[in-house]
């Protein structure tokens, strides 16, 4: 069997969640799979992350911006090294082509709403949603597997495109061998200054997309530190500090602006050493497909604070405080009450590892293997 799978974003340097999700299983497929053949497409930039193996052929092929390398591009290389299945990683795929089509589809956010396309935080985002509304109802249509990453996405998008069970499949995201307990203290120290880390700090995966919930963490974070005896700082990675200072603005707390640090891009293995240097990990979100973040602070041994919304209880199970992302005294009292209550923080830190440890991207490469070899055994039937 021949097995094509779309990697366009992997080689790029700052690499984001379906980015590694895609690597993750394109790597322990490479550890699990060592008899079918199988060609990687990705698009030609800086960061050499997958080399090819016995069976494993990395092909960087050419092809312009984003929708004309996926639309023009891929499904003709796909044909011409005689792909038996094609597994787009990333919501989006080929309308056209004679190949067997899987496709991951994490969410379909996008499709829920037309007021996602004016809420989303930069033209890039704006024309990704755009771009995916206009893309996903044909592809799904054509494809003869759809991938989930949850069941509470699985159930969203079964309603929303009337799928059947033999279509729609939920396959759980995995956390990485590296999120762990560091206890390298010249490492972590290392990493404190690298990042010019503060001593007593939350860390907060924000960004501009509105689901992420930003000014909501930041009005808890106020709240917390205006009542707080001890002030704490909070840890972002890249955001735009006049956005920051425009949200800070707006919910009246200009002077909070001080007690944020932003670290700029972090490559993914470096993140552990700094998730293991805070003092709770917060991921109240709006809505989440599945939310690996959930996972790697709880591998890390640290509480986290997540969300009663989507599929974020259905990850974290009992090994996280849930709170209502939509109201800020809730998880301004969820940080207060993990500083202060010694034995329910080290009960979240102990559920937690327990927790992160049922969740493996080994496992997730497994059950996509499962699935290819099922699919082609139907073609061969139907042939």
């Amino acid at each position: 069997m021949k097995i094509a799978i779309e990697g366009q974003r992997l080689f790029r340097t700052k690499k984001h969640g379906m980015d590694m999700v895609a690597l993750e299983l394109i790597r322990n497929l490479q550890k699990i799979d060592k008899k079918n053949e199988y060609i990687v497409f990705v698009k030609p930039d800086e960061d050499k992350c997958l080399q090819d193996t016995e069976n494993f052929k990395i092909v960087e092929l050419k092809g312009g911006p984003y929708p004309v390398w996926e639309q023009w591009a891929l499904p003709r290389a796909v044909e011409k090294y005689g792909c038996d299945v094609l597994h787009c990683t990333s919501n989006t795929a080929p309308m056209f082509g004679k190949t067997p089509l899987v496709v991951i589809l994490h969410d379909i956010i996008y499709l829920e709403s037309i007021s996602i396309l004016k809420k989303a935080g930069s033209w890039y985002q704006k024309f990704g949603n755009m771009y995916r509304r206009w893309v996903v109802p044909h592809v799904v249509k054509r494809s003869k597997k759809v991938v989930t990453v949850s069941n509470y996405e699985k159930e969203r998008i079964g309603k929303f495109f009337g799928f059947g069970k033999e279509k729609l499949t939920a396959i759980y995201n995995g956390v990485g061998e590296h999120f762990k307990k560091v206890t390298d203290e010249a490492y972590l120290k290392s990493i404190k200054e690298k990042y010019n880390l503060p001593d007593d700090f939350f860390f907060f995966l924000g960004n501009t997309d509105p689901k992420k919930n930003t000014k909501g963490v930041l009005q808890a974070f106020a709240d917390f530190n205006t009542q707080s005896s001890k002030t704490y700082k909070l840890v972002m990675l890249d955001y735009d500090k006049a956005e920051l200072k425009r949200l800070l603005d707006e919910i009246g707390h200009p002077e909070q602006f001080e007690n944020i640090f932003l670290t700029g891009y972090v490559p993914n293995i470096e993140m552990p050493a700094i998730i293991n240097q805070c003092k709770l990990f917060l991921y109240p979100s709006l809505r989440e497909s599945f939310g690996i973040p959930i996972l790697e602070g709880m591998a890390c041994g640290v509480p986290v604070i997540t969300s009663n919304t989507s599929s974020m209880p259905e990850v974290a199970g009992d090994a996280a405080c849930i709170v209502d992302p939509h109201s800020p005294e809730e998880i301004t009292q969820a940080m207060q009450r993990i500083l202060i209550d010694d034995d329910y923080r080290n009960e979240l830190c102990r559920k937690g590892m327990e927790r992160a440890s049922h969740f493996s991207w080994k496992r997730m490469a497994e059950e996509n293997l499962k699935l290819y070899k099922e699919l082609t055994l139907k073609e061969e039937a139907y042939a």
